[in-house]
């Protein structure tokens, strides 16, 4: 009985300091959406001779990588994503059109030579050419480098050296020996089958010698921009295989630290109010599971930056919503704790009713732990970028939460409880709602039929808003641009809405509220975006992108598809699991009142309007597994009381009411965690924390009065007897004969 409780708070001890350090020493990672910055995501395609497998894709990485860290970029992230794609993070680039022309440009250069000037190929003033095969390929250039020297007059060129000499001697002497003025004497350099200069050797250079060395120089009216970009290119190489942009999102400074103000006061208001209400509801125990939630806290943000996770503004959510969701242990114990004290009368002691609540609380917290994992897990799986960092930092929560409230909170509540008295403990007292319960003991099962009714007409009416309204895809799900602009002086939305059409995008969607503007529209291109911009500086002076996000057609085809199969095979493992876990009734019963709770959200999100995105898909899979793990509690319940000798509809109303103090609890303690994202976060957090308000609500009361209800009426169709009452080993004393 000794050993346990000491390795329990040595190991408790290792935990934090562990994680102690390993916050110091450890910077936190960023995404781009909190530090600004450009994601593009390209795709490659196949080329006529290259088929774009892994291994082109591997290559095209390569030229990417070279380009990127040639441009300047401080920490630039690429990563090949599947077969065919590569994310590429440029932290601090802010123009997409710079980043997309130089990171993501094919750059086959050629140096062909000037057969005449009757041909269909421009020059670089306007000029025609016809030009012969190419005599030196991007794959003979060494280096190239942009110059300047002021004693050769101003702007900017690029210098390049050859890998074979002989082949551009070869060239520049057969050129030479054609007569000044003649267009033969030229050289083309062409880029992607553009020329960005043809210049004329000069008549000191004589026939067939060329020029000697090895190196050459681009010449034309380059700013030192356009020749350091044109450097890049020339340096890096060429691609393998053509790239496409199929995802760009683009996100300023300001509204990254703007992000990560309204998160972090958010946890400090949400971590403020549940820690008060936790303590008043709990006294002593309370306040030591509120310095548990604050090692929670340190444990689940050391994990993830020694895993190197990025922190994105869904991540954060995610952060602070496992807060909320990491005080469900420390309820589901004391309220097992209280009810052993209650029964036992006090006879057994504090400490033995709070041993009895920890070992009879492990199987519900087990099992709602693991569907909230099986929703993280697919978030991961399935979605990709800011969404699968939510997942990420929902796992690690829900793991950081058990040792939490299973250690931790264990070891401080058993360094103090049994010390003080059964009031100032939080353990001595049913509480109010237990009391409020148990004394007027509703018949919640008798109206079932009336629960269902009321589910079936809030389902009608959802389902209603999603035919007549239907759904508000965003660019994420549907392909397109979606591009938020801040403005110096407030404009209309019809003011911004002319201002857009002047610019070329009459049928592009347009809001405006307060100081921002937000333009989304199908077909809409970098250059599109530039002349909003410009059209928006007229009407209302200074104007700054906030962010920018486009997402190619097969993307969002793909992302959409990805986002119903993620509901789906959520929703088909968690049956799963609790048909294993329980049976099959249960299952079914929590499955169909889930559905309920999903079809509400999404009901309610059709009538107003709200996004349909990568963040409401976070807060479906999120509310998936909250409503799952709020029936798990219930159903594991009911099966500890069902017996041959009670029926069947006296075990559901019983274990509903008997884990109603655990439901309310912890649904305020989450409560206030969105309600405080409300109020701090930003529009996109807002929408996440209305989807998870309505879907905690209605997956709390659909516990009671769906799941229960339907529980009910499929036990008629399931065999299988109830579960026999638990055997008690009997302790035998005596002398051996």
């Amino acid at each position: 009985m000794f050993r346990a409780p000491v390795w329990r708070a040595v190991t408790a001890l290792a935990v934090i300091a562990i994680s102690l350090i390993l916050a110091l020493v450890s910077a936190p990672r960023l995404g781009l959406d909190l530090r600004g910055g450009t994601q593009l995501v390209f795709e490659t395609r196949d080329s006529p001779t290259v088929k774009a497998d892994s291994a082109a894709t591997d290559r095209a990485l390569d030229v990417l990588r070279q380009r990127a860290d040639a441009l300047g970029v401080v920490d630039p992230t690429l990563v090949r994503s599947g077969e065919r794609r590569i994310i590429v993070e440029l932290p601090g680039v802010l123009d997409p059109r710079q980043a997309a022309e130089v990171i993501g440009r094919t750059a086959q250069l050629a140096f062909r030579p000037v057969l005449g000037n009757e041909g269909d190929v421009r020059d670089e003033n306007g000029g025609q050419l016809r030009l012969g095969p190419a005599a030196i390929t991007g794959d003979g250039i060494a280096d190239a480098v942009q110059q300047s020297d002021p004693q050769r007059g101003p702007g900017w060129w690029v210098s390049i050296d050859f890998r074979d000499a002989g082949a551009w001697q070869r060239m520049s002497g057969a050129a030479a020996c054609e007569p000044v003025g003649d267009p033969k004497r030229r050289i083309a350099i062409v880029l992607d089958d553009e020329v960005i200069s043809s210049p004329p050797l000069d008549p000191s250079i004589p026939c067939r010698t060329g020029i000697p060395g090895g190196s050459a120089d681009i010449t034309g009216s380059f700013t030192h921009d356009e020749a350091r970009d044109l450097a890049v290119l020339i340096k890096g190489g060429a691609l393998p295989v053509p790239l496409t942009i199929v995802e760009q999102r683009t996100v300023g400074p300001t509204l990254g630290a703007a992000a990560i103000d309204a998160s972090a006061k958010a946890a400090v208001a949400g971590l403020v109010l549940t820690a008060a209400f936790i303590v008043a509801v709990y006294r002593l125990s309370g306040l030591l599971s509120t310095l548990a939630l604050a090692c929670y806290g340190l444990i689940s943000y050391a994990a993830l930056v020694a895993m190197g996770a990025t922190f994105t503004l869904p991540g954060l959510a995610g952060f602070v919503l496992a807060i909320g969701m990491a005080i469900d242990a420390n309820v589901l114990v004391f309220e097992r704790a209280r009810e052993e004290y209650d029964q036992g009368r006090g006879r057994r002691g504090l400490k033995a009713a709070l041993d009895r609540g920890f070992r009879n609380a492990w199987s519900a917290i087990a099992d709602s732990n693991v569907t909230t994992l099986i929703a993280a897990g697919l978030l991961f799986w399935l979605a990709s970028g800011p969404v699968k960092g939510f997942g990420a930092t929902l796992a690690v929560g829900v793991l950081a939460s058990l040792v939490s409230a299973m250690l931790i909170t264990r070891v401080l509540a058993h360094a103090v409880i049994g010390r003080v008295g059964p009031r100032l403990s939080g353990l001595g007292s049913p509480g109010a709602v237990r009391t409020w319960l148990t004394r007027r003991n509703p018949q919640l099962m008798k109206a079932r039929r009336l629960w269902l009714a009321i589910a079936g007409t809030l389902v009608a009416v959802a389902v209603a808003g999603l035919l007549a309204r239907g759904l508000n895809f965003g660019v994420e799900f549907t392909g397109g641009r979606l591009v938020e602009f801040a403005t110096a002086k407030p404009l209309s939305a019809d003011a911004a809405g002319q201002a857009v059409s002047r610019a070329g995008f009459p049928s592009a969607v347009v809001q405006a509220s307060g100081d921002g503007v937000t333009v989304r529209a199908g077909q809409l291109g970098l250059d599109g975006v530039a002349r909003i911009e410009q059209e928006l500086e007229r009407q209302a002076g200074e104007v700054t992108k906030r962010s920018d996000e486009f997402v190619g057609p097969s993307l969002g085809e793909e992302l959409r598809r990805n986002a119903l199969v993620a509901l789906g095979v959520a929703v088909s493992m968690q049956l799963a699991y609790l048909a294993i876990r329980f049976r099959w009734t249960f299952g079914a019963a929590a499955v169909l009142a889930l559905l309920v709770d999903v079809t509400v959200v999404a009901g309610l999100f059709a009538w107003l309007g709200k996004p349909i995105d990568g963040i409401f898909l976070a807060a479906m899979l999120t509310i998936v597994g909250y409503s799952v793990n709020d029936k798990v509690v219930v159903f594991d319940r009911v099966r500890e009381l069902w017996s041959p000798r009670s029926p069947f509809v006296t075990a559901v109303n019983s274990a509903i009411l008997q884990t109603m103090p655990r439901t309310v609890n912890t649904g305020l303690g989450a409560l206030f965690i969105l309600l405080a994202l409300m109020v701090f976060g930003g529009d996109s957090l807002r929408d996440f924390a209305l989807a998870l308000v309505t879907g905690i609500v209605t997956g709390t009361l659909s516990s009671a009065f769906v799941a229960g209800p339907l529980a009910v009426w499929l036990a008629r169709y399931d065999r299988k007897p109830p579960p026999g009452p638990p055997v008690k080993r009997r302790r035998v004393s005596g002398a051996v004969v």
